[in-house]
């Protein structure tokens, strides 16, 4: 029985000017480290922690293929696709995933 699972999340500042598309092992734990500034670089610059958007795979190889996808989106198209699961743009619970 499979019980790892891996992420692709967006991010966007409280005002939801930017984004920002990361993959990782533990949902909760990442978003914590953006949330407290621990990652140094873009996120911490812009203070992007505001969580908007996750997919869930079961292999890393389909997560990372998914995550260097979406970067590849134009803002118009990152905001539809988190527009098909999240139309308001509410901060979601890493918990709930």
């Amino acid at each position: 029985m499979k019980t790892q699972f891996y992420y692709v999340y967006i991010l966007t500042t409280r005002n939801n000017s930017v984004t920002y598309t990361g993959i990782t092992n533990n949902l909760v734990r990442r978003v914590a480290e953006h949330k407290l500034g621990k990652t140094d670089g873009f996120t911490k610059r812009y203070n992007i922690n505001k969580l908007i958007y996750i997919e869930r795979y079961e292999y890393v190889e389909d997560a990372i293929a998914r995550e260097k996808q979406i970067k590849k989106y134009s803002r118009a198209k990152k905001l539809n696709l988190i527009n098909t699961r999240n139309p308001t743009l509410k901060e979601l619970n890493p918990y709930d995933y």
